[in-house]
């Protein structure tokens, strides 16, 4: 059997700064470090910083007076953020900056009158953030329906966001019945839609090229990596969405010629590693590993000021 890696794969430059604030934190000011909502979607992740002293919660009021509180990589609206200051905490922001972009672009269109159509996932924690940015102005759309259903009071002054863990291929359909139906919609630019996202969704097109199965290493929670999932599907392959080596089943591998491995981007290459060992012991007819040309994205995001100058 013959085992193909993706690349790009696994974190991305906003997953890893994340867990990396969460880290200094317990380093340098010790724990417990409070982190609202979980740091990435991540049972793995999350449990490790667990380990090391984080307490995960959903509501600042949670949170001890004065404690240190983490905001997740997925971001938060400015009634949490107030709910945190009027609390007295100290923060940290670990908000991915692809986030906060989309969050300054919201703020500024409701300051200039607009409404705002945001293409994204109900009840998806950087949706809800994003939302409360603009909520007397904000449209949530999932799909085409959606689009046919909307309700505008001005079609002139709309403009559109979305969720960044969405691809330029998740959200193709719904741009252009946007563009359709409100043909002067200010649409978001392509650099609003994750780089991390795309690039993983471009390299499972590739391995489902090649191989039968394809194994998404991932969170049941995590958007991006169950899409990952769908779009093996949509190339041909079979594809299973993972949490750890061992959800993999014997008889996913029955008859497979080659197995395609990825993983979402808030999965740690652990997890990857582990599933690869365990499909070298499911396979009975001897084991070769490759991988796909490695891509390197060539994306750090700076850590926030008050962990780049602690104990400096």
């Amino acid at each position: 059997m013959q085992v193909v890696l993706a690349s790009p794969r696994g974190f991305c430059a906003g997953v890893d700064r994340a867990i990396e604030i969460v880290e200094l934190a317990l380093e340098r000011f010790g724990p417990p470090v409070y982190v609202r909502h979980e740091i990435v979607h991540n049972r793995h992740v999350v449990e490790s910083l667990r380990a090391k002293g984080a307490r995960f919660v959903e509501d600042p009021a949670d949170v001890p007076e004065g404690a240190l509180l983490v905001f997740s990589a997925h971001g938060v609206s400015p009634e949490v953020r107030e709910a945190a200051r009027r609390r007295g905490l100290r923060t940290l922001d670990a908000t991915c900056p692809l986030v906060t972009k989309v969050h300054v672009e919201a703020a500024r269109f409701g300051r200039e009158g607009r409404e705002i159509v945001l293409v994204g996932h109900a009840g998806h924690v950087e949706v809800e953030g994003t939302m409360g940015h603009a909520p007397e102005r904000m449209h949530l759309v999932e799909s085409v329906e959606d689009v046919a259903g909307l309700r505008v009071a001005d079609p002139e002054r709309l403009a559109c966001l979305t969720q960044t863990t969405l691809s330029v291929d998740d959200t193709a359909e719904v741009m252009a019945a946007l563009r359709e139906r409100f043909p002067t919609i200010a649409l978001p630019r392509k650099d609003d839609i994750c780089y991390a996202t795309q690039n993983r969704q471009n390299a499972v097109k590739d391995l489902a090229r090649r191989a039968q199965v394809v194994l998404v290493v991932g969170a049941p929670s995590s958007s991006n990596s169950n899409r990952l999932v769908e779009i093996a599907e949509k190339c041909g392959a079979r594809g299973f969405l993972v949490e750890t080596a061992a959800d993999i089943r014997p008889e996913w591998l029955e008859g497979v010629g080659c197995v395609g491995v990825t993983a979402g981007a808030s999965a740690p290459e652990v997890l990857v590693e582990q599933v690869i060992a365990r499909l070298g012991e499911l396979s009975g007819d001897g084991f070769v590993l490759d991988a796909l040309p490695v891509v390197d994205e060539g994306v750090v995001f700076q850590l926030p000021a008050e962990l780049r100058h602690a104990g400096g």
